[in-house]
């Protein structure tokens, strides 16, 4: 499990991870929710942490992607996401393995090909498992 993120506190339903929800309000929380929600169907094995301070989903207790929400945008990010295919050029970021999608209010988005990128970036770290 080279270069994997593991977290033993990982847990369905994190009490942490509903606050944070809570905490983030408007357009920006709304758009957090709806993809983080993508995140949680992908399996029946999937949990979640609050870790660094955002939520991320994990397959059982390995973390596959994650949502993050700053002053004008929200990250969908991939622990992984260097590695996954991604044929609509979705990803940004130059960093040795993680990537990200950058979502703004009132900015369409293609939303199957991001719903997509979250399962193969579940399916990615299943097969890594």
């Amino acid at each position: 499990m080279d270069g994997l993120f593991v977290f033993d506190e990982a847990s369905k339903n994190n009490p942490r991870v509903e606050e944070w929800m809570a905490d983030h309000h408007g357009d920006l929380g709304k758009l957090a929710r709806q993809w983080f929600n993508v995140m949680r169907s992908c399996g029946d094995n999937v949990s979640e942490v609050l870790h660094d301070g955002h939520p991320t989903a994990c397959v059982d207790q390995v973390a596959f992607a994650y949502v993050n929400a700053f002053k004008a945008h929200v990250n969908v990010g991939f622990f992984r996401g260097a590695e996954i295919n991604d044929p609509s050029g979705l990803l940004e970021g130059t960093g040795k393995y993680m990537r990200h999608v950058k979502l703004r209010p009132g900015v369409a988005v293609d939303e199957p090909a991001l719903t997509q990128l979250i399962i193969t970036a579940y399916d990615d770290m299943l097969a890594r498992l």
